[in-house]
């Protein structure tokens, strides 16, 4: 009788074996066959200074639609949540001329050099077309400041083309200051693409 028992354990044994097996095998080909979940993809980003003057140029695919990646750029709150750098930003109350205006604070350090720099002015926009943000030197830290973002539709996400060109005021170390500036810009680029996506993959516009 002992015998019989331990031949019925070892049947089940191998049969429960032989599932696990097999729903291991099925596990792993879900996860082969899974079309791969995609993510922010920076296409392009080149930086250069020329006497004090600082370019930056980008391209971004995000996994979101053009309404949704517009509206995190269009509102400037959202900065903080996507930009280490950003400690203050918001949107402001229209100029004379009816222009939205923004404020924005920056703060960063590279080695034992740290700075807070503000940039205040207006911005002129087009509907999930483009964006363009110009710094009054008056109320900046820069002498210019000038921000564009384009954006188009493509592959099922959203392209943004972005270009800066500012000038600060503030005192930047000669010789390796430029080359850590834009190590700087590269660098909290390329962080700040995954927080944007998400934020915006979080937003219910049409």
């Amino acid at each position: 009788m002992a015998r019989v028992f331990k031949y019925l354990i070892s049947l089940l044994g191998g049969f429960f074996a032989l599932r696990l097996r097999n729903h291991c095998w099925l596990i792993l080909f879900a996860v082969i066959l899974a079309p791969a979940a995609r993510s922010a993809d920076i296409l392009s980003m080149d930086i250069a200074s020329d006497k004090g003057t600082y370019t930056m140029t980008s391209e971004v695919w995000f996994d979101a639609t053009i309404e949704q990646v517009f509206e995190v750029y269009q509102n400037w709150g959202y900065s903080t949540r996507f930009s280490s750098a950003i400690v203050e930003a918001r949107d402001m109350e229209p100029d004379e001329k009816g222009r939205a205006q923004f404020y924005v604070r920056n703060r960063g350090c590279v080695f034992f050099f740290c700075q807070s720099f503000e940039r205040q002015g207006y911005v002129e926009s087009e509907t999930n077309l483009v964006l363009r943000a110009f710094a009054n030197p008056e109320t900046s830290d820069f002498h210019h400041s000038n921000e564009s973002w384009k954006f188009l539709a493509r592959d099922g996400g959203t392209v943004v083309t972005y270009d800066l060109t500012i000038s600060p005021k503030f005192w930047i170390p000669p010789g390796i200051g430029p080359f850590l500036i834009k190590r700087k810009l590269k660098d909290n680029g390329g962080r700040a693409v995954d927080r944007i996506e998400i934020i915006a993959q979080e937003l219910d516009v049409e």
